[in-house]
């Protein structure tokens, strides 16, 4: 897969806690070069929306624990559509799906697919769930009309792996975000199943890909 295949799969990331809007600024500047996404923090989108029309912009619902009430995630998803994101990550309840509760963990998501026209992506994070865990998280996150699946936040020990997008696209499209630094990491993740790669080290991935 040469750079201008690549690039449109790549979501270029910043979300750390010492994210400046200068930082912001510069993956949205690399990602507009480049012909990636970008996925920035929420208070972000509205000046990012205007300044770069071209880039599709996601940003971050429930992040980066998914511990908020239901009521707030969705209002923050509406909030970010309206100031213009083209996609939302959302982290599930994760201690309440650990709980057994899968029921609730649907209903949140499904509520937050209905209130906005966008994609939603749910963020199960992989390294905190058993296999059947991971399992029960994809089915919850289809049945709830989700469009994709993401394994890591970045933010829990242990980000995306082979085996998790593989059994994740069972269900749905893969989003592998989480340690993913290279092209030939981003492409063994692509092999596995995955449609999109998330990654603050977007550029790095692209500069190992070949020219075309």
């Amino acid at each position: 897969m040469d750079r201008r295949e690549l690039a449109p799969l790549i979501d270029h990331t910043v979300l750390g806690p010492e994210t400046t809007p200068a930082d912001i600024d510069a993956v949205l500047e690399v990602a507009d070069e480049h012909g990636m996404n970008a996925c920035i923090p929420p208070y972000a989108l509205e000046r990012a929306s205007e300044a770069y029309p071209d880039v599709t912009l996601a940003t971050v619902i429930g992040f980066p624990h998914g511990q908020n009430d239901h009521d707030v995630k969705r209002r923050e998803g509406v909030l970010a559509w309206k100031a213009g994101a083209d996609e939302l990550d959302v982290v599930i309840n994760v201690g309440l799906l650990q709980a057994g509760d899968v029921e609730t963990v649907e209903a949140e998501l499904e509520e937050l697919v209905a209130a906005v026209p966008i994609p939603v992506k749910v963020i199960i994070e992989t390294a905190l769930l058993t296999d059947e865990q991971k399992h029960d998280a994809c089915e919850a996150a289809k049945s709830a009309g989700a469009a994709m699946v993401k394994t890591s936040t970045g933010f829990a020990d242990g980000g995306a792996t082979v085996e998790d997008v593989s059994l994740m696209s069972e269900y749905l499209p893969v989003k592998a975000s989480g340690g993913v630094g290279s092209y030939n990491e981003a492409m063994a993740m692509i092999e596995a199943g995955a449609e999109r790669i998330g990654a603050s080290s977007g550029s790095a991935i692209l500069e190992g890909a070949p020219e075309a």
